[in-house]
């Protein structure tokens, strides 16, 4: 994105001289240091298989990840619902919340799949954690004909996708700590417009998600696939 910038300046500098410019000024993002537990997967609802070991989602409406992240707002947490494509890793549906109950992850799937036209060939995937197994939300899935896909094992890599979306909006976009839930409202769906439509993806070809989106086949990756390409299937 600096490369237009720098050339028209006639700037020449490399990334280590970059970054520690950007340290001297205070520019670079501060490590987070407090931690809130978003996933409780000990509950007695129904668990799914992992539908998604080797699965290469190779368009749009093929495969949507979900997680909760946590937000530093005043002396507490808010919770942020993400759904997202697999594929062009477009959050198509997020919610705010001030506590962990399913409401908010609810509300964010609605949003996800009023923005797919095509239901018919989605995978739904998730941790095991209980907004995602409680009854209103694989009502949901089940009536759209949505197939259920949940991780087994914990890995951080069986949901690398829905993850790797946390970490670039909690690392890039949004602050450590907000004054107040409502300053963090307005921050988290500015922060999302910007990551679908202005930040580029290493992942997708050097291309906004919103870009993305608009494409089929097989997209480029600048840094290692989180899948493992045992099979592509495209439906």
């Amino acid at each position: 994105m600096l490369q237009g910038f720098v050339k028209l300046h006639q700037i020449n500098i490399g990334r280590d001289a970059l970054f520690s410019l950007l340290r001297e000024h205070d520019l670079l993002i501060r490590k987070r240091k407090r931690k809130a537990v978003t996933t409780f997967s000990k509950h007695w609802l129904k668990k799914y298989p992992n539908l998604i070991k080797g699965f290469v989602p190779l368009a749009p409406n093929l495969l949507l990840v979900s997680d909760i992240t946590y937000i530093v707002v005043a002396d507490g947490f808010a919770y942020l619902s993400i759904v997202t494509d697999a594929y062009s890793h477009k959050i198509g549906g997020f919610y705010l919340s001030r506590t962990l109950e399913a409401k908010g992850s609810v509300i964010a799937l609605k949003m996800s799949i009023k923005n797919c036209p095509d239901t018919s060939n989605l995978i739904h995937h998730s941790d095991r954690g209980v907004q995602c197994c409680c009854a209103d939300y694989v009502n949901i899935l089940e009536k759209k004909t949505i197939k259920i896909s949940m991780t087994e094992n914990g890995d951080p890599l069986e949901n690398a996708i829905a993850e790797r979306v946390n970490g670039i909006l909690k690392e890039e976009l949004l602050h450590v700590k907000y004054d107040s839930f409502a300053d963090a409202q307005k921050s988290v769906a500015r922060s999302i417009a910007i990551y679908n439509s202005v930040r580029l993806h290493s992942s997708c070809d050097m291309l906004t998600p919103v870009e993305a989106h608009k494409k089929e086949g097989e997209l480029k990756k600048h840094w290692k696939n989180y899948y493992k390409k045992k099979e592509v299937v495209m439906v």
